[in-house]
């Protein structure tokens, strides 16, 4: 019995050292000397303090701000914990409650907004975490953030081109702006 039980107890320390503790060092090592910024959650530090995540959204609901996509996300939204979609097909009278709400929504917020509402703007991505809106999204605001703010409109669509980030190595996406960080600079607009 001993010959056999010595050999699977060192084999047994041996495989939990390796794959338990030098493994993980090893790519948690390489991560962030390859991707500092993502294995510290890509955050965002404003004035000395985190106040999000590149790749999470956040609830954004005064009519002074920028709105990101909406959050399928329950009972709280953009709760990262929670992600993932609704599971509502295009048909389910559940799906299309919600999306006749966002759309009253955008239209009591801004009520004399006559531009087509973009998709982005009622429907949940499927993680339901998504930080980013079209840009599209981002220039339907722009007329009531510019009003509620006091600014000219003029100066938010600069604004918004200047966080409008590019498709993925040129080829893949779609361009897309963060809301939080577009927050943020309106903010610092004052």
């Amino acid at each position: 019995m001993k010959t056999l039980l010595r050999p699977a107890v060192s084999l047994f320390v041996l495989l939990t050292v390796v794959t338990g503790i030098v493994y993980p060092l090893t790519v948690t090592g390489i991560a962030k000397f390859a991707f500092p910024n993502a294995t510290e959650g890509s955050l965002i530090v404003k004035d000395g303090k985190a106040v999000g995540s590149r790749l999470i959204g956040q609830n954004f609901t005064d009519p002074k701000y920028f709105w990101g996509r909406p959050s399928a996300t329950g009972p709280m939204p953009y709760n990262a914990s929670g992600s993932g979609g609704s599971n509502q097909g295009p048909l389910s009278p559940a799906l299309s409650d919600a999306v006749k709400g966002r759309i009253e929504a955008l239209k009591a917020a801004d009520p004399d907004n006559k531009l087509p509402i973009p998709a982005d703007l009622v429907n949940a991505s499927a993680s339901g975490l998504d930080p980013h809106i079209s840009p599209e999204a981002a220039a339907y605001q722009v007329a009531r953030v510019a009003s509620l703010r006091h600014l000219p409109p003029a100066d938010l669509k600069v604004l918004v081109s200047q966080h409008t980030e590019g498709r993925q190595w040129g080829v893949l996406g779609e361009p897309r702006v963060n809301v939080l960080q577009l927050n943020i600079a309106l903010d610092a607009l004052r």
